[in-house]
């Protein structure tokens, strides 16, 4: 009979569902997040405290979270997907009344942990795409028609988050909308229609500058002008990428070594534990340190992509490759934006950067990949 349990548990033992794990994707994730907790340790001067002990304690609370959520059938996930995706919503929208931070409205403190409800919203639209595109007629998804459900799927969290204002998380949510529809088998000459506007909308932006109506605010045009030429303010708005360079240059090929970078611990780079704190592990561990990450991270993307690729079940295969694709974007935008070659915007390295809310959420994201991994229809 078809019950809530049969949801949750399916017709695999917990036992069987323990040997179909993917474990080289959760060996990685547990790689990844005891290197954040070592770089923490180190940019505060060689201690646990106040960064490393919470990260880990929530990197463990985090790792069980994605564990049950893996061997909870997909099904039941599939399910909430609507619930969580109007929940997420509801978040964004308390946030413009009840939210706090430093120059934007992003979090809400709950007390125990401050949310950021951003987060959320960008593993529950891939989970609406996926669950939208997985229901439709294959042979509809590119009529013109059937585009504006996930049009406004995409554009109501992407606008709500803008107005926080947070322009780098909005562009990621956006971002990763799209590439879920390209996944699903959207026309490829939507999205080419897609770039042309895109430029024009970017033209009328900075054509708006100074206006009474002028589209984006003085602090992210700010922004702007110093990714473009970060000399313009090296001691206020460009300090953070000047520092940023001199730490990578400085790192060479092997690194200064473990606690003996200058500018992390001598505090000349700002926001080391946070969104830059790539530059503090380039500076001490060197060229081969990063590409040691960078290679755990594509390694990871792999997994997910070929999982997703196996995967007969279309929900399963779209929301593993969009929440793939979504953790590429974050250490991309991440690793580009430290290195000057974005502009600087608040998008924590994943796994490694201090926070609650990015890394509990990861891992939840996960723990969906690891629940689509395992319940994948078998012959």
């Amino acid at each position: 009979m078809f019950s809530f349990k049969n949801i949750v548990d399916g017709n695999l033992s917990y036992l069987k569902k323990f040997f179909l794990f993917h474990w080289p994707l959760a060996v990685l994730t547990l790689a990844t997040g005891a290197f954040g907790i070592l770089m923490l340790y180190s940019v505060a001067g060689g201690s646990m405290l106040p960064w490393a002990e919470p990260q880990l304690m929530r990197f463990v609370v985090g790792f069980g979270v994605m564990a049950i959520i893996s061997f909870i059938h997909i099904d039941f996930w599939r399910s909430l997907t609507i619930p969580l995706y109007f929940s997420s919503l509801l978040l964004l929208i308390a946030v413009m009344f009840y939210g706090e931070g430093t120059g934007a409205q992003r979090w809400i403190d709950l007390g125990f942990i401050r949310l950021q409800p951003s987060e959320i919203v960008k593993v529950t639209l891939v989970m609406a795409l996926a669950l939208y595109y997985s229901t439709i007629p294959i042979l509809a998804q590119s009529r013109l028609l059937w585009l504006i459900p996930p049009v406004l799927l995409i554009c109501i969290p992407t606008f709500l988050v803008f107005s926080q204002p947070d322009l780098g998380t909005s562009l990621l949510i956006l971002t990763s909308g799209l590439a879920v529809m390209f996944l699903a088998g959207v026309s490829i000459w939507y999205f080419v229609l897609g770039a042309f506007a895109g430029i024009g909308l970017i033209s009328s932006v900075f054509m708006t500058r100074g206006t009474s109506w002028q589209f984006l605010t003085d602090y992210q045009l700010g922004r702007i002008d110093v990714y473009l030429n970060p000399s313009l303010d090296p001691l206020g708005a460009g300090y953070h990428i000047t520092q940023s360079k001199i730490a990578l240059g400085s790192g060479g090929l092997s690194g200064r070594g473990f606690m003996q970078g200058t500018q992390s611990q001598l505090d000349f780079l700002p926001e080391k534990h946070t969104d830059f704190i790539f530059t503090t592990l380039a500076e001490e561990f060197g060229y081969f340190g990063s590409v040691g990450l960078l290679t755990i991270y594509a390694l990871i993307v792999i997994f997910c992509l070929l999982s997703a690729a196996k995967n007969q079940d279309r929900f399963g295969a779209l929301l593993t490759s969009g929440l793939a694709v979504m953790f590429f974007l974050f250490f991309f935008v991440n690793m580009a934006m430290v290195m000057g070659l974005a502009p600087v915007v608040g998008v924590p390295l994943p796994l490694i950067s201090w926070g609650g809310s990015a890394m509990l959420v990861l891992l939840g994201a996960f723990g969906l990949i690891q629940s689509a991994h395992i319940h994948q229809p078998r012959n």
